[in-house]
């Protein structure tokens, strides 16, 4: 699993670094891995125009470094110096040198914009006079393919904040570690796709990352399997007390759901039992949740209604010794005083699963620009495990562990997805999987699911949910 890490962390490695090396080979290491990258971007590198956008300090020295290896190799390289007086000389040196023009005249066009204009210590977005003379050459940004030098200008690298101007990047080259700016929030749209180049801070980081990402390993290894003496009741079992006679697709939707999971059996509690029974024939169907049977996780509040029946219910699975989802209506039902104290006495763990509106409702006020520290803030004070929705979704602990999905897809952002991944992610904690483990593995076999259903045009909760069988499958075969 990979890890992202604060900015103060990543100065402190580098300043270490620094004093065993001779003086300037950590910049030359940098600029070395994004000319290559740079040079993989060009159609072609010989003739090839391309144009660095220079801030002032090291940012922009990194990319005039990288334009002077450019230009050795034939390009066409033209330095914007966005603030001259404040310019890395040495570096801008080594571009006229090369062959490179630098200058402070707007260019005409280009076949790759290199933005250099501020590093990983930058807050806020770009200011005047910089945003005015990036906004004059916003027909070569749109124009043009644009690789951003460790972290797209005007992002903040440690929350992802995004507060005014800042550069759309299609490949954002960051240099030692990730940053947690370049995976959330409206920093994570900006940065594009992100490589990771090596320049040897790794072992001196000190203190824990701030945020981690999975891969596919990570997933396929958490995954519960079915072993040789298993059976439906010892895969586990999982209950769901989800939608209604208004909205029995939510009930159908999350039992598509938890189908594509690990548990051996399924038990719905609800009124929409007709429907599930005619949609899934597998699954066991009962009208209450007292009348279900024994369970190993509860999925609660998708299509519930907030009637004096479903806040029954909500009750009923709060009160059970196992571990519990809780989804869209069963959060606005949270809001009653009357259910807080049902919350907090579970010693079992919940998994507490909102979009921005249900989050704003739960905890008085919107993720805001920071949405990691909003995560983590919830999770503590509801002692959940929050599974915050969005293009990247983020897992917090009440502990303040902190996993961020990269397999996130603005196609999911369609009515009863989330129904979908809250099936899931009660089978898999009827699997056997602690909480934030299950949050995330649901959360990336869904991304997936979400990005397999785009491929055929637009898409249904129920497209996601065929697809996600089809992933699980591919994930389980590693």
């Amino acid at each position: 699993m990979r890890a992202a890490w604060r900015v103060a962390q990543v100065r402190a490695a580098e300043e270490f670094v620094m004093k065993t090396l001779p003086e300037g080979s950590l910049m030359q290491r940098a600029s070395a891995g994004l000319a290559r990258r740079c040079a993989d971007t060009l159609p072609r590198v010989y003739g090839g125009r391309v144009l660095l956008l220079v801030g002032p300090g090291n940012n922009g020295g990194d990319a005039l470094y990288a334009g002077a290896m450019l230009a050795r190799r034939g390009a066409r390289v033209e330095a914007l110096l966005l603030d001259p007086d404040r310019v890395h000389h040495a570096a801008a040196q080594a571009l006229h040198r090369a062959g490179g023009r630098v200058g402070t005249d707007a260019p005409g066009g280009a076949d790759l914009v290199v933005d250099g204009i501020l590093g990983i210590g930058g807050r806020g977005g770009l200011r005047e006079p910089v945003a005015a003379r990036v906004a004059e050459i916003a027909d070569v940004l749109r124009d043009a393919p644009v690789i951003a030098v460790d972290v797209p200008s005007g992002v903040d690298a440690d929350t992802g904040a995004v507060t005014g101007m800042a550069i759309h990047a299609d490949i954002t080259v960051t240099f030692g570690v990730l940053k947690p700016g370049l995976l959330v929030g409206a920093g994570a749209v900006h940065s594009g796709i992100v490589e990771l180049v090596d320049i040897g801070l790794g072992e001196h980081l000190d203190g824990d990352p701030a945020l981690y990402l999975p891969d596919a390993a990570d997933i396929a290894a958490w995954w519960p399997r079915a072993g040789a003496n298993d059976n439906k009741y010892s895969r586990g079992v999982v209950g769901l007390a989800t939608g209604s006679a208004k909205y029995p697709g939510a009930a159908v939707l999350s039992t598509a759901g938890a189908l594509a999971g690990p548990s051996g059996l399924v038990r719905y509690a609800g009124s929409a039992a007709d429907g599930v029974r005619a949609h899934h024939p597998t699954v066991i169907a009962t009208e209450r949740v007292a009348d279900a049977g024994r369970v190993q996780a509860w999925v609660c509040g998708s299509g519930l209604g907030t009637d004096e029946r479903a806040y029954g219910e909500l009750r009923a699975v709060l009160g059970a010794p196992v571990p519990v989802v809780l989804d869209a209506d069963a959060l606005t039902l949270l809001g009653d005083a009357r259910l807080g104290d049902w919350l907090r006495e579970r010693d079992a763990p919940t998994v507490v699963t909102p979009h921005d509106g249900e989050f704003q409702r739960l905890s008085g006020g919107a993720p805001g620009d920071d949405r990691v520290a909003a995560a983590v803030t919830l999770a503590g004070r509801m002692e959940s495990v929050v599974l915050l929705k969005g293009d990247h979704t983020i897992v917090a602990t009440p502990d303040g562990r902190v996993y961020v999905n990269p397999t996130g897809t603005a196609a999911l952002a369609t009515g009863g997805t989330g129904d979908v991944l809250a099936g899931l992610l009660g089978s898999l904690l009827a699997g056997g999987l602690p909480a934030e483990h299950a949050a995330l593995a649901a959360a990336y076999a869904h991304g997936l699911a979400g990005r397999e259903a785009a491929e055929a045009g637009p898409v249904t909760a129920a497209d996601v949910a065929v697809h996600l069988r089809e992933v699980v499958g591919s994930l389980t075969r590693r």
